[in-house]
């Protein structure tokens, strides 16, 4: 069964190159194992990593997957979310099956990056110890520092804060930019979002384009206290050349829902799904995460949030991915 929206069909995958430019595939995969009591099951969970990308690419092995999706030449940063904690953030299971996947497919240890904004939500979520263990590189966008090349620039001035790159600094203009960190725009050259099913109480959910365009950028208090404000910033940065072009898969950590809460883990308001699902289309996915937590405050008689669906139509106006859902197709993984 697939719980993401009763009027949207499961359907057989495709063959491969059947996809249409107007419409976006989300495919799911489902282990009604992969969680026990909201513990993730690491033997079942890295399985379906590898079922997700063959399904997504048409590829009969997980080597020939993830070789369709990046090359061996490449240096492949893991965006993770880590602020809620290991139980409701994206836990790291998930991204063991990244992991593993990208180095058996023949990626060096060192050309792999587990990252998110802040070291210290990284280390509490246990991303440290992943990394430790594989051999991989585990990195803080804002404790690598800023590319002063490299920005998003609006005339709405910001409050900068210690760790900005023009904190303390005066004079016209000074507060305006948001500067992309050098971790993505000197370091990385392909992107695998890695995202919890999690509600945002501005913007729906703490998805694929908020969580890669907050995470990639400084001097984002400005917008983070107004949906308006992020309406449009987040849309925006994300379809930075340093950002979107370098995306190379997008998957929603969907093994336990959050419907309630943000940044803060809550589970007595969760619900466990067993899922993952996988799309090149980053806004196809967080259009139907917003759906399916909306669903799950009905199915517990919490009242429902408002849905901020313009971020994710200028998302589409900007070409970065399909924000209709009637335009989805949703398609169960085998």
């Amino acid at each position: 069964m697939l719980p993401l929206l009763p009027e949207l069909a499961a359907h057989e995958a495709p063959s491969a190159g059947t996809e249409k430019t107007n419409r976006a595939r989300v495919f799911v995969v489902e282990d009604t194992a992969a969680i026990v009591t909201f513990e993730p099951q690491r033997d079942r969970i890295v399985p379906m990593v590898d079922r997700g990308v063959m399904a997504l690419t048409g590829k009969s092995s997980p080597q020939a997957a993830w070789l369709s999706l990046v090359s061996t030449q490449d240096t492949v940063g893991v965006k993770v979310f880590t602020t809620p904690g290991p139980t409701s953030g994206t836990r790291s299971a998930v991204v063991e099956g990244v992991v593993e996947g990208l180095l058996n497919a023949g990626l060096a240890p060192r050309q792999v990056v587990i990252w998110d904004k802040h070291l210290d939500d990284l280390r509490r979520a246990g991303f440290f110890r992943l990394a430790e263990r594989y051999g991989v590189r585990v990195a803080g966008s804002a404790e690598a520092g800023y590319d002063e090349k490299a920005f998003y620039e609006t005339a709405l001035l910001g409050k900068l804060v210690w760790g900005d790159s023009e904190f303390g600094q005066k004079g016209e203009g000074i507060g305006r930019k948001s500067f992309v960190s050098k971790l993505v725009s000197q370091q990385m050259t392909r992107i695998i979002n890695v995202t919890p099913l999690l509600s945002h109480y501005q913007v729906g959910v703490s998805g694929n384009l908020w969580s890669l365009s907050m995470g990639s950028v400084d001097n984002t208090l400005r917008f983070e206290t107004d949906a308006r404000r992020l309406t449009e910033a987040v849309p925006e940065i994300f379809a930075l050349t340093n950002l979107a072009d370098r995306v190379a898969l997008n998957v929603v950590d969907a093994l336990i829902c959050q419907y309630e809460g943000s940044e803060t883990q809550l589970l007595q308001y969760s619900t466990t799904l067993n899922q993952l699902w996988f799309s090149m289309d980053p806004v196809a996915l967080d259009v139907l995460a917003m759906r399916e937590l909306d669903r799950q405050r009905g199915t517990a008689r919490v009242s429902s949030a408002k849905i901020n669906q313009e971020l994710y139509e200028n998302a589409s106006l900007l070409e970065l991915g399909v924000s209709d859902p009637s335009h989805i197709d949703v398609i169960k993984a085998p």
